[in-house]
């Protein structure tokens, strides 16, 4: 019983999620739907087979993205999808890196000031060393160590 009521709980938490993402592959709102229901299908049958080494979205996305792969390829054999493929890899891609720019984002959002503005200041504002280190009245060398020690801080906590 705990077990189904876990896999109802991760089912409402991730289930918009995972259809975004398969969205993002397929382009298609039924394939999407029937895809999202076969990936927790497939999820609650080997749930005793998950480690927990990836977080639980992770693990559903993993095999969300090989049942579109599969089924992109069953749909190519007939014709209906050839060029499919190799695109939605380039949109997987393009998926799985807003994931994790919301984590870096999410991590960002809390991380210590100089080091939020300082790499604020180098990945969004693009600025270079040099401009960094004059906004805050410091050498380029300084806003080069705080750069690296933020993405340090940040590689740390994802």
């Amino acid at each position: 019983m705990a077990i189904e009521h876990d896999f109802e709980k991760m089912y409402q938490t991730y289930y918009m999620e995972v259809y975004s993402y398969v969205m993002t592959i397929m382009k298609d709102s039924g394939w999407a739907e029937e895809i999202t229901q076969e990936t927790f299908f497939k999820a609650m049958r080997s749930l005793d087979s998950y480690r927990g080494g990836a977080s639980e979205v992770t693990w559903l996305c993993a095999i969300a993205k090989n049942l579109c792969i599969d089924t992109l390829r069953k749909e190519s054999r007939h014709g209906n999808l050839n060029d499919e493929i190799s695109s939605s890899i380039n949109i997987e891609k393009t998926a799985v890196d807003k994931m994790t720019s919301l984590q870096i984002h999410q991590v960002l959002h809390n991380l210590d000031e100089p080091y939020k503005e300082v790499f604020n200041l180098r990945c969004f504002g693009e600025l270079a060393f040099r401009d960094i280190g004059q906004i805050f009245g410091k050498s380029e060398n300084w806003a080069r160590v705080t750069y690296h020690r933020a993405r340090l801080l940040i590689q740390e906590r994802i």
